[in-house]
C-alpha cells in the first residue's frame, strides 16, 4: 500500500518559505491516474507520545506538543509552530510505523511523506521534528518483528540525525549516501557514510550506491530496509549540489527495489527531502519512486518489467 493523508499539505506557512509543502498533495492526485491508484490508502494512525519517546527526550516532546518551545527551537526546526504543525507530524511518524508493519508481510509499502532524518533525540532541525525511521527501526526490534534493520539513507544530505540517535545500536544499521559539501555542516557517524563529491554523476552514484548495498547485505543480512528516497539528488534541486539526471533518480530507485525483491528483503520506503520552487518538476522527480515500482513489480500492476 501507498499511505497518504491531506495533513500531509495541510499546513500554513509564510510567503516564499523554502519548505515545498504542496509537494505531498499534488504527488497524490498525480498517483491516482497511474497504475499505483489501486495501491493508494489514507492512513488511519497517529504516533503516540510514548512511540516517540522511544527515540526521543521527554520534555523536548513535551514541549512540541503543547507548543512551549523556545524561539531558537522553533528557528531550528524551520517550522511555525501550530496545532496543524503537532497533527501532521504524528501523523507522518504513525503513518511511516503503519506502512513498515504492511511491508513485513507484503513485501514493500511506501509512506507518502517522511524521512525526518535531520531529527535529533533532543530537537528539531531541518524540517525535521521527530525522526520517524529511528523511531520504526527501534520499535521493529523491541516489538521482536525484526533482528536487523537497515537504515538506507539516500536523500541528498547526511542522516545526521538518524546516525546520532542511532549510535549504539548495534541491531540497526545505519547506511548515508550523501553529497559531502552540504548541510549538515557538522556530520555525525553514520555505521556506514558514502560521502560524494560535489557534481557526482549517475555514474559513480549508481556505482556506489551498489558498493552500499551489497556492503550491508553482506555483513548484516538485514531483515528488513527502511529506504529514504529523497528527491534531492536531482541535479536541478536547489539544494542538492550532485548531477543527477532524472533517468538517474529512477535508476536508483530500481536498483534498491531491484536488491530487496531479489534478496527478498522487505522494505518500506519514504519521500525524504526535494527544494524545487518549481513544484510540478519536483513532483516529477519524486515519481520516479514510483514508476520503479510498477517496473520492478509488474506482477502487482501488469506492466512491463525492468530490463
Amino acid at each position: 500500500m501507498l499511505f497518504y493523508h491531506p495533513s500531509y499539505s495541510d499546513l500554513s506557512l509564510p510567503p516564499r518559505h523554502r519548505f515545498p509543502i504542496d509537494k505531498y498533495r499534488l504527488l497524490y492526485q498525480q498517483l491516482t491516474h497511474t497504475p499505483c491508484a489501486q495501491w493508494l490508502t489514507q492512513s488511519k494512525r497517529i504516533a503516540t507520545p510514548e512511540q516517540l519517546m522511544v527515540c526521543h527526550d521527554t520534555h523536548y516532546v513535551a514541549q512540541f506538543l503543547d507548543g512551549t518551545l523556545s524561539a531558537g527551537a522553533i528557528k531550528r526546526m524551520g517550522f511555525p509552530w501550530s496545532p496543524q504543525l503537532v497533527e501532521r507530524t504524528l501523523r507522518s511518524i504513525g503513518t511511516t510505523l503503519e506502512a513498515t508493519e504492511l511491508a513485513l508481510s507484503c513485501g514493500f509499502a511506501a509512506n507518502l511523506s517522511g524521512g525526518y532524518h535531520h531529527a535529533f533525540s533532543d530537537r528539531a532541525a531541518g524540517f525535521c521534528i521527530f525522526n520517524d525511521l529511528a523511531i520504526t527501526a527501534r520499535a521493529l526490534i523491541k516489538n521482536g518483528q525484526a533482528d536487523t534493520v537497515l537504515l538506507l539513507d539516500c536523500d541528498v544530505h547526511q542522516g545526521d540525525g538518524s546516525a546520532e540517535i542511532l549510535k549504539s545500536d548495534t541491531q540497526i544499521i545505519t547506511c548515508s549516501l550523501h553529497c559531502e559539501q552540504n548541510f549538515p555542516k557538522l556530520k555525525q557517524a553514520s555505521d556506514y557514510d558514502f560521502a560524494l563529491p560535489i557534481g557526482c554523476s549517475d555514474e559513480a552514484y549508481l556505482a556506489t550506491l551498489d558498493e552500499a548495498l551489497s556492503l550491508c547485505t553482506r555483513l548484516h543480512q538485514p531483515d528488513i530496509i527502511l529506504y529514504n528516497a529523497g528527491a534531492d539528488i536531482y541535479h536541478r534541486d536547489e539544494l542538492g549540489h550532485l548531477d543527477i539526471s532524472l533517468e538517474g533518480v529512477l535508476a536508483r530507485d530500481i536498483q534498491v527495489l531491484k536488491h530487496a525483491k531479489q534478496h527478498q528483503t522487505p522494505l518500506m520506503a519514504v519521500l525524504g527531502g526535494g527544494y524545487q520552487r518549481n513544484i510540478s518538476r519536483l513532483v516529477e522527480v519524486h515519481k520516479q519512486l514510483f514508476i520503479a515500482l510498477q517496473q520492478v513489480w509488474p506482477e502487482r500492476f501488469n506492466t512491463p518489467s525492468a530490463q
